[in-house]
C-alpha cells in the first residue's frame, strides 16, 4: 500500500504553492516517465483536477503517477542515508585494521623480546588463524568455499610466500625496533616495481621511478641513524618485502582461477591454513616445538603471560589481515594502498611511544621522506600513461 504522503501533492494542487487559497496553476505541468523521472513538458498536470467526463479514470491514473513521483523523491534519501551507513561502516572498518594492527605489533614485540623463537612465534599466529578460520567456516560465518585439487596445488606457492613473508617480518621484530621494521618495510612499492618489471613485463611510468627516491633514500637515511639498526634485522624486513611483493606478482602470474565461493576472505582463510600446515615441519626440524609452559617455566618465564600475549598477537594478526580484505573489497586499490600508508604511521607512532624508543631528528625525517614517497607512489601509481595519437 502506498503512503499518504505519495498522494499529497495530489490533493489541492499544492506541488508549487504551500499557500492552500492560491495555488499555482499556471506553474508548468509535469510529466513522470515510465522510469520515475520527471520532466516539465506538457501533458499530464500533477495536482490539477481534470474537467473532462473520465474524471475518476484520470484521477486514478493521477494517483499512480504521484506514487512514482513519491517513489522518485525518496529514493534519494534512501540512498542518502545507505551511503551514510556505509561511510561509517567503512570507518570502523579502518579503525579496527589500525587497531588491531597496533595491538599485533605491541603483544607480538613483547613476547619476541623475552621468548627469541620467531619460527614458534610465526606457527602459533598461523594455528589460531586456523581455527579462527575453521570456527567461521563451521558456524557459517563465511560461506565454506567449493574448490578443486588443482586449485590448492594453484595456491601452494601463495602459501609458501606467505609463510616466508611473515616469518621474516618476525624475525625482523625480533632483532630491532617495532618502528624501524616498519620503516624498512615501507620499501615495499620498489620490490613491487622491480618483480613486476622482471616477471610481468610491466614497466613503470617516469613518475613512478621518481616517486621511488623518496621511499629509498628515506629509508637509507633512518637506518643510517637507527639506534637499534642490526643487519639481521634490517635483512630480515628486506627478505620480508621481497617475499610479500613475490606473493602479488606470483597472483599475477598464476591467476588462480576462482569459483563464485572463493572469494578474498576465503582465499586468505585457505592460505593460512596451508601456511600452519607448510610450517610446521620446518618448526620440529629447526626450532623445535618450544612454546609450552614446560619450557617456558624452565626458561624462567611467566608462562601466562608469554601465553595470553602470544594467544592476543596471534587473534590480531588474523584479525587485521581479514579486516584488510574486506575494505579492498569495498575500495579501489588506491585507496586501500593509501590507508595502508596511514597505517603504517600509525603503528610507527604508537610504537615509539609505547616503547620508548629513542629517536633522533635525523632518524624521523628519513622515516618521513619514505612514507610521504609510499603515499606519492600510491597516487601516481593510478595514472595511465595517455595513448599516443597517430
Amino acid at each position: 500500500m502506498q503512503s499518504a504522503a505519495a498522494f499529497r501533492p495530489c490533493l489541492a494542487g499544492q506541488l508549487v504553492s504551500r499557500n492552500p487559497s492560491r495555488p499555482l496553476l499556471a506553474a508548468r505541468p509535469l510529466r513522470v516517465s515510465a522510469a520515475g523521472s520527471i520532466a516539465t513538458t506538457p501533458g499530464l498536470a500533477l495536482g490539477l483536477l481534470s474537467a473532462s467526463p473520465d474524471r475518476e479514470a484520470k484521477s486514478r491514473q493521477r494517483q499512480v503517477s504521484c506514487g512514482a513521483a513519491g517513489d522518485a523523491v525518496a529514493a534519494p534519501s534512501a540512498e542518502e542515508g545507505g551511503g551514510l551507513m556505509k561511510t561509517l561502516w567503512l570507518g570502523s572498518l579502518f579503525g579496527l585494521w589500525y587497531l588491531f594492527n597496533i595491538y599485533f605489533n605491541i603483544y607480538n614485540k613483547q613476547v619476541l623480546k623475552v621468548f627469541p623463537y620467531p619460527i614458534n612465534i610465526t606457527e602459533v599466529q598461523f594455528a589460531v588463524g586456523t581455527v579462527a578460520s575453521l570456527f567461521m567456516w563451521i558456524t557459517g560465518i563465511i560461506k565454506r568455499p567449493k574448490i578443486s585439487g588443482a586449485q590448492l596445488l594453484a595456491i601452494l606457492p601463495l602459501a609458501i610466500v606467505h609463510t616466508m613473508g611473515n616469518l621474516f617480518t618476525n624475525m625482523s621484530l625480533g632483532k630491532v625496533a617495532v618502528s624501524f621494521t616498519h620503516t624498512i618495510k615501507a620499501m615495499e612499492p620498489f620490490f613491487s616495481v622491480l618483480l613486476s618489471a622482471i616477471f610481468l613485463g610491466e614497466l613503470p611510468t617516469v613518475w613512478v621511478v621518481v616517486s621511488l627516491l623518496p621511499i629509498v633514500g628515506g629509508v637509507a637515511l633512518a637506518s643510517l641513524t637507527e639506534a637499534s639498526f642490526n643487519w639481521a634485522g634490517f635483512w630480515s624486513a628486506m627478505a620480508s618485502n621481497v617475499t610479500f611483493q613475490s606473493r602479488n606478482v606470483l597472483s599475477k602470474k598464476l591467476m588462480v582461477k576462482k569459483e563464485e565461493s572463493l572469494d578474498n576472505l576465503n582465499l586468505f582463510s585457505i592460505i593460512t591454513v596451508m601456511s600452519f600446515f607448510v610450517l610446521a615441519p620446518v618448526t620440529l626440524f629447526t626450532e623445535g616445538v618450544k612454546i609450552t609452559p614446560t619450557f617456558l617455566q624452565s626458561a624462567g618465564l611467566n608462562v601466562n603471560q608469554v601465553l595470553t600475549r602470544s594467544l592476543i598477537a596471534g587473534l590480531c594478526f588474523h584479525a587485521y589481515q581479514q579486516v584488510s580484505y574486506m575494505i579492498l573489497a569495498m575500495v579501489s586499490p588506491v585507496t586501500h594502498s593509501v590507508g595502508n600508508c596511514v597505517k603504517r604511521v600509525v603503528v610507527i607512532v604508537t610504537s615509539v611511544l609505547f616503547f620508548r624508543t629513542p629517536v633522533s631528528p635525523i632518524n624521523s625525517l628519513g622515516t618521513a621522506i619514505a612514507l610521504a614517497g609510499v603515499f606519492l607512489y600510491s597516487q601516481l601509481k593510478r595514472l595511465k600513461p595517455k595513448p599516443k595519437t597517430p
